[in-house]
């Protein structure tokens, strides 16, 4: 590249002045906000516009008025500041004692019930940590520990994917939740024709695990015609324990409202789940992450869940 060519070196710092000019409505309001001199900010911007080339600032009067190409510049420059800001933040949480910040990420069925548990455990022995945590659906769960958004994932799922580690907690089963007090309170399993003359709570057919439910009905000839549809295992349990019908679910949904007159009986044809963990493939584990991983493990050991059972008869 001829030297006549060549791109102009700019500090981040003559940027921060830049910026808090777009911002500011004079030098001096400028100076006072990055606390320096207002000739400190004036020769920047001088020194700015020499090294681009560029006028930036119109003078009217006392005031200084961005240029059509000083808005297009601030429109560029604009993440890099975004940036700045999270290594500010970052460096702060570092000197308050907070730098092992973990960001978790969920689906409903294990995001209510074992990862509370593992997250009171986790915080209680380290009182100076903080936690992002959040409950979304299987797909938004996957894509944020791929993008980094999430230092690690929780989810029902049987796949295994290309971006990811899936590393898995439990091996477990559907659960059919019905009466305590009626017949199929009464057996020691529940099958899909066993279900098929009571009011039904169904899951969403677009899900993985309402997908499921649908094969198994299929496999033995019963019909899977729910009157109440919903999207989320946790929502089927809550509406069974107000009476308004039977469910499948997975059994991490099913032990939040356990005991609330609901009998949780193993599920006929026999469908298989894994509780996974997901974490970034390629990036190394921190040791905030390992020790909540294992809080985790022994979470989901001590739970009193009817997926830690044998599955059922086929």
């Amino acid at each position: 590249m001829a030297s006549g060519d060549a791109l102009p070196e700019v500090s981040l710092r003559l940027l921060e002045i830049f910026a808090a000019m777009m911002r500011c409505a004079t030098t001096v309001e400028a100076a006072e906000q990055l606390r320096i001199s207002q000739p400190a900010v004036s020769a920047g911007i001088r020194q700015l516009e020499t090294q681009l080339g560029l006028t930036l600032f119109e003078r009217t009067g006392r005031r200084l008025v961005p240029t059509a190409e000083a808005k297009a510049l601030h429109a560029e420059i604009r993440p890099v500041f975004g940036l700045m800001r999270g290594v500010a933040q970052r460096a702060r949480d570092m000197k308050l004692g907070m730098a092992g910040r973990l960001k978790i990420i969920a689906t409903p069925p294990l995001g209510y019930s074992v990862a509370p548990v593992a997250l009171r455990n986790f915080l209680d022995a380290r009182p100076d940590v903080s936690v992002a945590f959040d409950v979304r659906r299987l797909e938004q769960v996957r894509d944020a520990v791929q993008t980094g958004q999430a230092d690690i994932g929780l989810a029902i799922d049987r796949g295994r994917h290309a971006a990811l580690n899936s590393d898995i907690l439990q091996r477990s089963h559907m659960v059919a939740l019905v009466p305590q007090d009626g017949l199929l309170g009464a057996k020691p399993h529940v099958s899909a024709l066993d279900l098929a003359p009571y009011p039904m709570i169904g899951l969403d057919a677009a899900s993985n695990l309402g997908q499921l439910v649908r094969a198994a009905y299929a496999s033995v000839g019963a019909i899977y015609a729910p009157r109440i549809e919903v999207r989320y295992c946790a929502t089927a349990t809550a509406l069974a324990a107000r009476n308004l019908g039977v469910t499948v679910v997975d059994p991490y949904s099913a032990s939040i409202h356990r005991g609330e007159g609901l009998a949780c009986r193993p599920f006929l044809p026999a469908c298989d789940i894994n509780a996974v963990m997901y974490t970034r493939r390629g990036v190394p584990h921190s040791g905030l992450l390992l020790s909540f991983m294992a809080e985790l493990r022994a979470a989901v050991d001590g739970a009193d869940l009817l997926a830690a059972d044998p599955a059922p008869p086929a």
